[in-house]
């Protein structure tokens, strides 16, 4: 059986909305982070909100459309710094960029701890899994694209699936960094030779 894909009940269309939308959204993240999933409720994100229930109701079903939601809003950011690695390839000097690249997003791990409650959050039912699996596809093809003048004898469907292996891998290994007790530079260290190493291997095995 296939699990649901969980996405908000309406987007909003006219700027009031969008702008409770985004509200709701950011008072979420905030909760998440400080109380946890376990005790994330909508209700608190109403009441902090300063909205009535019906309002998220309207948008929102619960709580795990809510993270799922979370979970793409953090994926534009991650596209927008993919895009600009994208335009700096082909080049001689692609594993300078690589580097660049890993290090903006761990940045962006660091200055916004959110990321890992998010992370976290979409890994509790089947439904919020298969919700999370759909966005890194998507954020996957976009790597795809970036890899095609990297990888031009590797074929179509082995550069996807190459890119969904790195797309995992780099979250994990970006929320691994950040957990308690872990030396988040030493991390980074690490998940730049992972990568490259993979890109070289898929290169040479051409």
């Amino acid at each position: 059986m296939t699990a649901e894909i969980l996405e908000p009940r309406r987007r909003p269309t006219q700027e009031r909305s969008h702008k409770k939308f985004d509200h709701l959204l950011l008072v979420a993240r905030e909760l998440l982070l400080e109380v946890g999933f376990e005790s994330f409720t909508c209700e608190e994100v109403a009441h902090r909100a300063g909205l009535p229930i019906g309002t998220l109701y309207q948008f929102f079903q619960n709580k795990y459309v809510m993270v799922c939601e979370l979970d793409r809003v953090d994926a534009v950011a991650v596209r927008m710094e993919l895009a600009s690695f994208a335009e700096a390839i082909p080049s001689l000097d692609w594993l300078k960029f690589l580097n660049r690249l890993v290090d903006h997003m761990a940045k962006m791990w660091v200055d916004d701890p959110s990321r890992r409650a998010v992370w976290l959050a979409v890994q509790s039912t089947p439904a919020t899994r298969a919700t999370a699996a759909v966005t890194e596809r998507e954020l996957a093809a976009e790597v795809a694209k970036a890899l095609a003048p990297l990888t031009p004898g590797t074929p179509r469907e082995r550069r996807t699936i190459m890119a969904e292996v790195l797309v995992h891998v780099v979250y994990s290994m970006l929320n691994f960094s950040i957990r308690d007790g872990q030396e988040h530079s030493e991390a980074v260290i690490e998940l730049k030779r992972l990568v490259t190493a993979y890109l070289l291997s898929a290169e040479h095995s051409e």
